[in-house]
């Protein structure tokens, strides 16, 4: 407990799945949060159900204004931005001959051009106030290739590039920049994509043989955030199982 003390906040994609668990993982440590999603309900009855040190905000990662307004938000109700976890993203599988070009602009919408704009929103208010921590999210698909997935892997292997340059661009600033790379985890993202039996299948090429859920990435991301990570910057951490350890899932 109080591993964040003092830590303000911005949890992308929080109202379920991995940010949820991030969420509360934080709340629980001390930090301030605002949970920044599209999905309002749910959003809004996490931040209920963790109390006052948390708030909800409706948030469009691809905009940049809606950046702006959730960054000004989060300074005023608890003080200035301190952590942003770059959670959000979307899972789309899709052959190359077969995939929309309308849905590979979405995955980089979201997936990239998101977590660019977030280290944009937050730069200034973390230099003005002596550093901070942004962790981004990629995935297993962004150290490793897997069939069907080339436009969500572009995006993946996007965010670890930004992340190494932010990295080298912000450290100086006192601003470390990290990403995680998840592997198979249970969450309403990935269980639309064959629920119990993509679980099992799933599980059968872990060398754990399990999945991973919520709370196996949570604590990378409360230490990320921590002081106990001072000298962590522009890292790549595999939370996979072990699947990474050779090939990716399609390996």
């Amino acid at each position: 407990m109080g591993r964040l003390d003092g830590k303000v906040a911005i949890v992308t994609g929080g109202a379920q799945g991995q940010g949820a668990g991030i969420a509360r993982a934080y709340v629980a440590e001390g930090a301030r949060i605002v949970i920044a999603d599209v999905a309002k309900d749910e959003g809004q009855a996490l931040a209920d159900q963790l109390g006052p040190d948390a708030h909800f905000v409706q948030h469009d990662v691809s905009d940049a204004a809606s950046w702006t307004a959730v960054v000004e938000d989060v300074n005023t109700r608890f003080g200035p931005v301190s952590i942003l976890a770059n959670n959000a993203g979307i899972l789309r599988f899709g052959d190359i001959e077969r995939q929309g070009a309308d849905e590979v602009e979405l995955l980089w919408r979201i997936n990239q051009l998101g977590c660019f704009l977030g280290m944009q929103a937050v730069t200034r208010t973390m230099r003005k106030n002596g550093g901070g921590s942004i962790i981004n999210a990629s995935s297993v698909e962004g150290l490793a290739g897997m069939a069907g997935c080339t436009a969500y892997a572009a995006t993946k292997w996007a965010i670890r590039g930004m992340t190494k340059c932010a990295a080298m661009e912000l450290g100086p600033k006192g601003i470390r920049v990290n990403s995680v790379h998840p592997g198979m985890i249970d969450t309403p993202m990935t269980r639309v994509h064959g629920g119990d039996a993509a679980m099992e299948f799933g599980a059968s090429k872990v060398p754990l043989r399990r999945v991973g859920h919520p709370e196996d990435i949570a604590p990378l991301y409360v230490f990320l955030g921590s002081d106990e990570s001072a000298y962590i910057n522009g890292a790549e951490i595999a939370v996979d199982g072990g699947v990474t350890s050779t090939h990716a899932f399609g390996g």
